[in-house]
């Protein structure tokens, strides 16, 4: 067991365009989940005025793709990504690498809003060092080893944009965000991406992100063997 004085705080922020989430995680292991807050509460939250040893902010772009390591090109970083969605010409892209599925993951951040970079500017490390803001595709990827099942999936929902990672043990089968209007609408794409990959829910747990309301838990309980908020 970690002492009080080596154990690790984190904060893990999540943003859309209609605000944000985060959990808190204590020295002590403690764990606080946080819901959907609006964006004008952002400088009234005590949480957000203390530093902690780590700090990841993810943003909910649908802009992001995954390519393998050796289809990637610093320079093609742009050509690449708008092969697979529509970004406008002022849009900035970037890139982060994951090594351990030999993967790049580009995204651009521009979805029109400015959240993310307060918060980045706000919630600071230890060190006094901002955290980069990242896809939420980055940390669902990231996320899959915390599935304990041999099916892993990884989910996460807000203003009408589902996400989502499934694999197998260490093999990776699918990376892909979809326009979902409504809770409904994200759990047809899911039992689809499940379908054509031929895993059985009912022997499957889902993960979430995001927090659920209690009706699109219970739903997902309908299906699934388990229903698990990361």
């Amino acid at each position: 067991m970690e002492s009080p004085r080596t154990a690790i705080s984190g904060i893990s922020i999540q943003v859309s365009l209609s605000g944000y989430s985060f959990k808190v995680r204590e020295g002590d292991g403690e764990v606080r989940s946080f819901p959907w807050q609006s964006a004008d509460r952002l400088f009234t939250t005590p949480e957000f005025q203390r530093r902690y040893d780590t700090v990841d902010i993810s943003l909910l772009t649908p802009k992001c793709t995954l390519v393998p390591e050796s289809f990637f090109r610093p320079e093609a970083v742009r050509t690449l990504l708008s092969d697979v969605v529509a970004l406008d010409p002022s849009d900035a892209t970037g890139y982060v690498r994951i090594p351990e599925l030999g993967a790049v993951l580009l995204f651009s951040n521009s979805i029109g809003e400015s959240l993310s970079r307060v918060l980045a500017q706000t919630v600071l490390t230890a060190s006094g060092a901002q955290a980069p803001v990242l896809p939420e595709m980055y940390y669902l990827l990231k996320a899959l080893p915390e599935c304990e099942d041999y099916n892993k999936v990884v989910a996460s929902y807000r203003d009408g944009w589902l996400h989502l990672a499934v694999a197998q043990g260490r093999s990776l089968l699918l990376a892909n965000v979809y326009a979902a209007p409504d809770f409904t609408t994200a759990e047809y794409f899911l039992f689809l991406a499940l379908k054509r990959l031929q895993l059985n829910p009912e022997v499957t747990t889902v993960c979430f992100r995001t927090p659920l309301e209690s009706e699109a838990e219970m739903s997902l309980y309908r299906y699934f063997k388990a229903v698990v908020e990361l």
